[in-house]
C-alpha cells in the first residue's frame, strides 16, 4: 500500500513504517539484461545449465540487480505531492545476506528511520530490507537516502 503525503509533511515521517511492497519475479531475462549492462555474466548467472551444478542449485540473480529492485520497490511505497526533483543521494550499510534464485519472489519492506532539513529540501534515512518469499534471510539490507526538493 502507497503512502502518500505532501511536502511539508515530509519533516514528521521519522519512525513511520512503509509496510511492503508486492512481489515482484526475478526472471532470467532481468539478469541477462543486468550482466550486459554491467559487463558480469559470471556463469552462476548467465548459464542456467551450469547454474544447476552450482553452489545454488540454479541461477541467481547479481547482488547489484536485487539491490536496484528497491528503486520501483521505494516508488510503490511512498509518494510525496508537492516535489519538484526527488533524488536517491546514496545508500549506508548494504549488504547481501541471501541469494535471489532466478525465478524467485521478493519484495521490500520499509521503515523511515531520519528525516533531516537540507539546502531546500528534506532527506529521508529509510531502513530497506528486500525479502524472498519463503526465504529464511533477505536478499539484501540497506539504508536508502533520499532527497526530495520542493
Amino acid at each position: 500500500m502507497t503512502t502518500t503525503i505532501t511536502y511539508d509533511q515530509l519533516g514528521d515521517l521519522a519512525g513511520t513504517d512503509l509496510g511492503h511492497t508486492g512481489y515482484r519475479t526475478v526472471t532470467q531475462d532481468q539478469v541477462d539484461l543486468f550482466a550486459d549492462a554491467t559487463d558480469d555474466h559470471q556463469w552462476i548467472h548467465v548459464d542456467p545449465e551450469r547454474a544447476k551444478t552450482g553452489p545454488f542449485g540454479a541461477p541467481i540473480a547479481h547482488g547489484f540487480l536485487t539491490l536496484s529492485l528497491a528503486v520501483p520497490f521505494w516508488t510503490e511505497l511512498l509518494e510525496v505531492k508537492g516535489v519538484t526533483t526527488k533524488v536517491n543521494y546514496g545508500l549506508d550499510k548494504v549488504r547481501f545476506p541471501a541469494p535471489v534464485v532466478v525465478g524467485a519472489r521478493v519484495r521490500m519492506r520499509a521503515t523511515v528511520v531520519e528525516v533531516v532539513e537540507v539546502r531546500g529540501g528534506y532527506q529521508l534515512a529509510v531502513d530497506q530490507t528486500i525479502e524472498i518469499e519463503g526465504g529464511a534471510k533477505p536478499a539484501v539490507v540497506a539504508r536508502g537516502l533520499y532527497r526530495f526538493y520542493a
